[in-house]
């Protein structure tokens, strides 16, 4: 699932310039043949929930230089927001990151409490208020936006649309638009080279 989209764009150039490196431990490869990684839920509920050991298994093979600046990521419906904030103090704080994704009801929970009980930071993260199939989605969100906050990523650093002013609103050529016989222009505002002007409409204190 991840293959095409980390080979495009800004994250695939990332991947070949070395600034980023990603790699992947799949819990299936830590479990017998046909041995299950799912079971029913103690205490009742609907669906299966994943086993904790080929999670931790699949951990232990992880080589790690430095458990204080490593971080570990599990994706929960019910976990904090994940901003650009977030984002922003990660890249800057960690140097590994672990996104453990689950599917189905979720991860054992005890997954969560042995890795904070041997001294790693393990937060629990939501990208937004709906459900999905699986956390390869949320794990690629998470990719996209970190990456963006490393140095060198994407080229400069008047790229990072968060550190510059910009609007909801953005025009380009050409100066008109006629579309079924109808005029659209570009705000005048923008066409007058008042830098102080355009700045203040950006930030929404004149309108166009």
């Amino acid at each position: 699932m991840f293959d095409s989209y980390l080979r495009e764009s800004i994250i695939g150039r990332a991947v070949k310039a070395k600034k980023i490196k990603i790699k992947f431990y799949n819990p299936m490869d830590f479990c017998k043949p046909k041995e299950r990684v799912d079971g029913r839920p103690y205490g009742g509920g609907p669906g299966m929930v994943l086993q904790p050991e080929p999670f931790l298994k699949a951990f232990s093979k992880i080589k790690l230089k430095n458990k204080k600046k490593t971080k570990i990521i599990i994706f929960s419906p019910t976990g904090k927001k994940f901003t650009t904030g977030y984002a922003k103090n990660s890249a800057k704080k960690y140097t590994d990151i672990i996104l453990i994704s689950g599917r189905y009801e979720g991860i054992d929970a005890r997954v969560k409490k042995v890795l904070r009980a041997t001294g790693y930071v393990v937060d629990d993260i939501s990208i937004g208020d709906y459900v999905l199939t699986g956390g390869e989605l949320p794990a690629m969100v998470l990719i996209d936006c970190i990456s963006r906050q490393i140095p060198g990523v994407l080229g400069k650093y008047e790229s990072l649309e968060e550190e510059r002013v910009s609007s909801s609103e953005v025009y380009t050529r050409p100066e008109k638009l006629i579309y079924k016989g109808k005029s659209y222009k570009v705000p005048k505002v923008l066409l007058s080279g008042h830098h102080g002007k355009i700045e203040a409409w950006k930030k929404g204190l004149t309108k166009s």
